[in-house]
């Protein structure tokens, strides 16, 4: 994926430095420039969803001295983005610009970087180029699936039917990623679990959203998960239908008080913090920050009523695990036609992953 994959492992090293250095008590004390951070979201801002997960870390930026933040939500991947990232600039001064949604990037970022060269932009999404986009914007990615693992262990051992279902939007390859992760967290406990998955189409479809969940429930699946913009329906669906739920993006924990068992959540403060104690001292902030679970860039939602004891346990271990790097992909693996698809094992930011076009064997569904 661009410069991404073939930087990985540097990218990582070094995003793993910045943040240790930003883990210094955070009180921007030795700020030498205004710290003035302007966030777009493509929806609501309590939507329990992807923008709600970056809602969630601007809060905490906010009770940061020194640190202001404005915020625009449904503004969609339009020039209306451009519209808002310019009043953001020229109406509040922010000086870091935060456009949290995949289509904001091409053309909308890049055209407003090359316009306001003294302005920084970071997109959510490693889709930045240091050979063809320009050097004061960059990209911020966390490895989600690595959550969806634990969500994956502790499903595998609090499903009874031994079904897991997935409703997903689309068989891109962090899409993929995040339904081939759910499997092998919950095989890693349960060899005899499954997932089955069903694609919407879109980010944000509602009705086919809750039509899906019923499906899988209808099918003989016990416990529930997804990777849509806005889990919310999903989730309630679940619970309203007495099966247990994982949720995805930030928590849902609310939603489902009898059947939510754990959640793949971000953690974009630790980014947030790294950009703004960046600007206080009067630095660049990275270009790139990647990372999961090993510097501290996603969590799993607490437990819920749906986790059992030994879920907790065993999710709680892979949680560590993964602190270690221990890897997810451990072949040979084939995917569910049978053809080996990965040989060996795979390090966790293995950028052949990145280019995941394929369902594992043990997930019933297609990517077609």
């Amino acid at each position: 994926m661009n410069s991404f994959s073939l930087n990985r492992r540097s990218l990582l090293k070094a995003g793993a430095a910045g943040l240790a250095a930003s883990a210094l008590p955070f009180g921007l004390a030795r700020a030498q420039a205004p710290v003035i951070l302007g966030a777009v979201y493509v929806g609501p801002r309590d939507d329990f969803g992807w923008n709600q997960a970056h809602a969630v870390a601007m809060d905490i930026l906010k009770q940061v001295p020194g640190v202001t933040v404005v915020e625009e939500e449904n503004v969609p991947e339009t020039d209306a983005v451009s519209k808002s990232m310019e009043s953001m600039i020229n109406l509040d001064g922010a000086n870091l610009i935060l456009a949290t949604s995949f289509g904001y990037y091409k053309p909308f970022v890049v055209e407003a970087a090359k316009k306001y060269p003294n302005v920084q932009f970071r997109h959510a999404a490693p889709l930045w180029n240091k050979d063809t986009d320009p050097a004061n914007a960059g990209s911020y990615f966390c490895y989600l699936n690595q959550a969806h693992y634990v969500d994956g262990v502790a499903a595998g051992l609090s499903t009874k039917s031994n079904k897991i279902g997935f409703v997903a939007a689309k068989p891109i390859p962090s899409v993929l990623s995040n339904v081939n992760s759910v499997l092998l967290g919950a095989k890693s406990v349960n060899p005899n679990a499954t997932v089955q998955v069903i694609f919407t189409g879109e980010w944000s479809l509602p009705v086919r959203e809750a039509e899906a969940a019923n499906a899988l429930i209808d099918a003989g699946c016990d416990v529930i998960t997804c990777h849509v913009d806005g889990p919310k329906v999903v989730i309630e669906t679940a619970e309203g239908r007495g099966v247990k739920s994982c949720g995805h993006n930030a928590s849902q924990a609310p939603l489902a008080p009898k059947g939510f068992i754990t959640g793949a959540e971000y953690k974009w403060e630790t980014i947030y913090k790294l950009y703004a104690d960046a600007l206080a001292k009067g630095e660049t902030p990275p270009n790139f920050t990647v990372g999961g679970y090993h510097n501290d860039m996603i969590r799993n939602t607490a437990f819920g009523a749906g986790a059992t004891p030994e879920a907790i346990k065993a999710a709680d271990a892979a949680i560590e695990g993964l602190k270690a790097q221990k890897p997810i992909y451990v072949g040979p693996l084939k995917d569910n036609t049978g053809k080996v698809v990965i040989e060996g094992t795979k390090d966790n930011y293995d950028p052949e992953l990145d280019g995941m076009s394929y369902l594992l064997e043990g997930v019933v569904g297609s990517t077609t």
